[in-house]
């Protein structure tokens, strides 16, 4: 075997032990790039890691795969980065696939079997409450940020329509454009010269999916322009996912209640791998009606649709990065689009909310699961198990 092969062995292996013993969201997560990929195989230096994790986290989908494949990128080419892709997705969506069937067959043939997750649809408001507060401390910086937060969770609460979330981005994106002075001048070596190929593929895909779904109605392929759709237009990370979720698939489409939904979510906290993977739960859900091959198929249309626009995008970008970065409208635009995802974000924390009853007890648990990530290093996994005891004993002593 030739040494570019051991290599490339190596590389998917350690892929696969990520996928399999990431917990902890993305603070853990880099830092276990940091030992694994840099200090213990030297396949990217430390500072081509934070580079690559900075594009990443400035591009629209799943920050952590993007960071994944762009690593695969530049260790092997496009093949490996596709094969990385699949090596890092494939454990965690067929860990929520199987949830979501599980959940649905409690539902459909134990009733109140699902008293166990009691306590776990509050603890997943906690969880996102938590996840407003750390991004919103990590990107919100001036007062012109602050009011594009507040204009965009009252927007996103009083019409919570999957078609208005792509155009608040725009707005917030365009409004703080127009203040690239503020950025500094950096020095532009070289005429940017961009590669259209994959964007391209990342767009041709979306309207032949939306045509042919809007054509056929056949519903696996409705599915997938769904999510690739939102896949298209996420930025912020796995937490800013879940606005887009509820509202189409439990607002809209109905395809799962509120109870199902947060039960997912909670448990995608608990799993190690890509938090995007919550999207197989919710795609598995909403194909329910097909029986066992359906939670798979629609496990797998949701993780193909959600992941795929990431990866055509990091393809894309990471080509002339070096270029673009140094454009200071483009610089200056990250700022509104943030802003905008964090107003989501909290908008999302309150809709969860108000299916819930407002007992003491529901807003016990999700203060109760704020204060534990916010004040101590108890990792996310122990805090699910811990609900799901607590529901068991509940029901079983009152």
């Amino acid at each position: 075997m030739s040494v570019k092969r051991v290599r490339y062995y190596l590389f998917l292996r350690d892929i696969l032990t990520l996928s399999l013993t990431a917990f902890g969201g993305p603070q853990a997560f880099l830092a276990m790039l940091l030992d694994r990929m840099v200090k213990a195989r030297n396949y990217i230096t430390e500072e081509e890691l934070w580079e690559l994790n900075a594009l990443c986290n400035m591009l629209p989908g799943p920050s952590s795969t993007q960071l994944v494949s762009a690593i695969g990128f530049r260790v092997g080419g496009p093949n490996l980065a596709y094969l990385a892709l699949l090596v890092w997705i494939i454990p965690a969506t067929l860990i929520m696939t199987a949830a979501a069937a599980v959940i649905y067959f409690l539902e459909e043939n134990t009733p109140g079997a699902l008293n166990f997750a009691k306590f776990i649809q509050p603890m997943a408001i906690g969880f996102i409450i938590y996840a407003a507060q750390k991004t919103i401390s990590k990107m919100i910086q001036t007062t012109e940020a602050m009011v594009l937060v507040l204009i965009s969770t009252f927007v996103s609460f009083f019409y919570s329509s999957p078609y208005v979330f792509p155009i608040l981005l725009i707005i917030g994106g365009l409004s703080t454009s127009i203040k690239y002075k503020k950025q500094p001048k950096l020095e532009k070596d070289q005429p940017l010269v961009i590669q259209w190929s994959n964007f391209y593929l990342w767009g041709g895909v979306l309207a032949f999916a939306a045509i042919l779904g809007a054509s056929t109605k056949y519903q696996p392929v409705i599915l997938f322009e769904n999510f690739y759709r939102n896949g298209s237009l996420i930025f912020g990370g796995g937490q800013v996912l879940v606005p887009y979720l509820y509202t189409e698939f439990v607002d809209f489409k109905h395809f799962l209640n509120s109870e199902e939904f947060l039960t997912g979510y909670a448990i995608s906290q608990g799993v190690p791998g890509p938090t995007f993977s919550f999207s197989s739960y919710v795609g598995a859900f909403s194909m329910k009606e097909f029986g066992l091959m359906g939670f798979l198929t629609g496990g797998l249309i949701a993780a193909a649709g959600i992941f795929l626009p990431g990866i055509f995008m990091i393809f894309f970008v990471i080509r002339f990065w070096d270029q673009l970065k140094k454009y200071r409208p483009v610089r200056a635009a990250l700022e509104g689009i943030n802003a905008v995802s964090c107003g989501m974000l909290i908008a999302a924390a309150y809709l969860l909310f108000e299916p819930l009853e407002a007992n003491l007890l529901n807003i016990f648990m999700i203060l109760g699961t704020y204060s534990l990530l916010q004040f101590t290093k108890i990792a996310s996994p122990w805090i699910i198990i811990g609900g799901i005891f607590s529901g068991i004993l509940f029901n079983y002593f009152f």
